[in-house]
């Protein structure tokens, strides 16, 4: 029989065990919502935000030139392609893009990439890229001392997405696409498995609205030898942007770092 000294030892000794049993990892600690405006403190910032229009945790990706102040810099947004993220652009060297361009003598501007998802547009979920970029990427910016986005450039999937997001947007004063990914054709839409259905597919197709953009302040860039070359040059036939460029490349990060220089310059100087 175990005496009471030896119980009190055994709990004792439990309680010890309990105590010093390994703890999960904590995970990321929250962003604290800004009470005021605070400036971004480096050049090239990652947080993790909420975004409740797409029901999920995003990252926010701020690139601002080198020995610039952030503080009041106009916005350009950033979409991804289909497959990466915001943090694609921080890869493909957009930090060091834009310094160069900025100390070359274009007018210095911030670059806000976000996480997205098919296409930018709601395809019959609940998550919905748009208003996350609509309603409340402005608030994240404000609460960092960044005007409200004034352009918008879009890679692949992110092209597709950029433009939807211009033709709500019509005074946005730059709209840049790089091997925009648009479809000709509701069967060659449907073959990505992305859209509910056609005529999902046909409310968010920029091809399907031309009308609806610009061409001031819009520049096309698309690789001769990508696959979307022919949706592309359907684009600046039906809107004839102010810039249009098919130069050799394919669809793939060689062609968009060779073109990031012109496309940032471009941006640049519709932005001051």
């Amino acid at each position: 029989m175990l005496s009471r000294r030896d119980l009190l030892a055994g709990s004792a000794l439990a309680l010890l065990a309990g105590c010093s049993a390994p703890q999960p990892p904590p995970g990321p600690p929250p962003v604290p919502a800004p009470t005021r405006p605070s400036a971004l403190p480096e050049p090239v910032t990652v947080q993790r935000m909420h975004s409740a229009a797409r029901g999920t945790d995003v990252d926010l990706v701020l690139i601002t030139p080198e020995g610039v102040p952030a503080t009041g810099l106009p916005v350009c947004l950033a979409l991804h392609g289909r497959g990466a993220r915001a943090r694609t652009f921080l890869s493909l060297g957009v930090p060091a893009v834009l310094t160069a361009a900025v100390r070359a003598g274009t007018p210095p501007f911030a670059v806000a990439a976000l996480d997205g998802d098919h296409y930018w547009v709601k395809t019959g979920g609940a998550d919905d890229p748009q208003r996350m970029l609509t309603d409340e990427v402005p608030g994240w910016l404000a609460a960092r001392d960044l005007r409200p986005p004034s352009a918008v450039f879009g890679i692949s999937m992110g092209g597709f997405g950029a433009l939807r997001f211009a033709r709500a947007h019509p005074d946005l004063k730059a709209v840049a696409t790089a091997s925009a990914a648009l479809f000709v054709s509701w069967p060659d839409a449907r073959s990505r498995k992305v859209f509910a259905d056609e005529a999902n597919w046909r409310a968010e197709e920029p091809l399907l609205h031309p009308a609806e953009l610009r061409p001031g302040g819009l520049g096309v860039w698309c690789g001769a030898s990508d696959p979307f070359l022919g949706a592309d040059r359907k684009l600046v036939r039906a809107v004839n942007p102010e810039v249009s460029r098919f130069t050799p490349g394919a669809h793939d990060d060689e062609y968009w770092r060779g073109v990031l220089p012109e496309i940032v310059e471009f941006v640049g100087e519709r932005l001051s």
